[in-house]
């Protein structure tokens, strides 16, 4: 058996049902039945749910950021690609069955007693914020500035997940756009 297929078969399974079921009220059957492989199998990859929940969270933050950063390079100046990252939010938000945030339901979920979540879940969002930072520095915006492009960034995903609106990145984008000419 090849040990990167199954474990991505899996985490891949995992993504699809902690996102449309939640964390919690997805048992280790269900994650069988949906990768396909055996209980023995999946145990011999991690210890339990719990760590299956980190390893999904950072092989989807992988791809996310990835496709963000591809989006976000096909702009050329730094405040055309800070933007970009509004834009790419909204066409990620208006994805059919969006839930929300991956990484806030899953803090929501299990934040208070899984630090191996809570950590996963910090990485993404300092990776994110990492991004949207230094492209505001080449930007020539302030530390002051990137900080709250990213909180617009943040609380698009969260109203987007809550409302089912994902117009409100492109607001957030206007908001990021003020913000920049300021």
């Amino acid at each position: 058996m090849d040990s990167n297929n199954d474990r991505i078969q899996l985490l891949d399974a995992a993504e699809q049902l902690f996102y449309e079921r939640g964390y919690q009220t997805v048992g280790m059957d269900a994650l069988r039945e949906a990768s396909g492989l055996p209980l023995k199998r999946i145990y011999s990859l991690f210890q339990g749910k719990d760590q299956i929940a980190v390893a999904m969270l950072q092989h989807r933050d992988k791809r996310w950021i990835a496709s963000l950063e591809q989006h976000i390079g096909h702009e050329e100046d730094p405040s055309d690609q800070l933007l970009a990252v509004f834009d790419w939010l909204e066409s990620w938000l208006s994805r059919e069955g969006h839930r929300g945030c991956a990484w806030i339901n899953a803090f929501g979920e299990l934040g208070a007693v899984s630090p191996g979540v809570t950590q996963a879940v910090r990485d993404h969002k300092n990776r994110l914020k990492s991004l949207i930072t230094d492209l505001a520095g080449q930007a020539g915006a302030s530390q002051e500035t990137a900080d709250a492009i990213f909180l617009l960034a943040e609380g698009a995903m969260v109203t987007a997940g809550i409302s089912g609106r994902p117009d409100v990145a492109i607001q957030a984008r206007r908001a990021a756009q003020v913000l920049l000419a300021a």
